[in-house]
């Protein structure tokens, strides 16, 4: 059974945040039309995600609430530490993949959202993750993991493969 899971980074963000905390850092007013206008082009191409998970960081839980908003998935995001900057997305990533749950979407941060594609794609990924991007990944059993696409957030373009 092949299953997909989406590695979307956090949109557009304030450079500084009221409490001058990286963490409390909001998504700014094009930041969320910028969101809303990926999950409006994921529902559109049949991709809405049905589980959402995010960085406690609070412009990836933005994020991940207003794709819950457009997408509806079945549950509230959950928040995970291990999406955090530091954490470990990577064995997030494959306790995901593991669990066989369809349509996963982790938010987070880059590098760690280049960095954990580089290392499960073959042939890596260099090209860095523009925010707003999402990445989807294709499991099956045995076969190694492979990118199905990636969907550019300023365009709503979608590359294949």
């Amino acid at each position: 059974m092949d299953a997909t899971t989406y590695l979307m980074r956090h949109g557009p963000a304030e450079d500084d945040s009221p409490s001058g905390q990286d963490f409390d850092r909001a998504l700014t007013a094009s930041g969320r039309e910028r969101v809303l206008r990926v999950a409006a082009e994921l529902v559109a191409q049949g991709e809405a995600p049905r589980v959402i998970l995010a960085s406690p960081l609070v412009r990836a839980l933005q994020t991940a609430e207003l794709v819950a908003q457009v997408c509806k998935p079945a549950e509230p995001v959950r928040v995970r530490r291990e999406i955090a900057p530091g954490g470990d997305l990577r064995g997030l990533l494959y306790e995901v993949i593991r669990s066989k749950t369809p349509r996963v979407m982790l938010v987070g941060h880059e590098p760690s959202l280049t960095d954990v594609a580089a290392a499960v794609l073959p042939g890596g990924f260099t090209e860095g993750f523009e925010k707003a991007m999402v990445m989807g990944l294709v499991t099956r059993e045995g076969a190694p993991i492979t990118r199905r696409f990636l969907l550019m957030p300023k365009t709503l373009v979608w590359r294949q493969g």
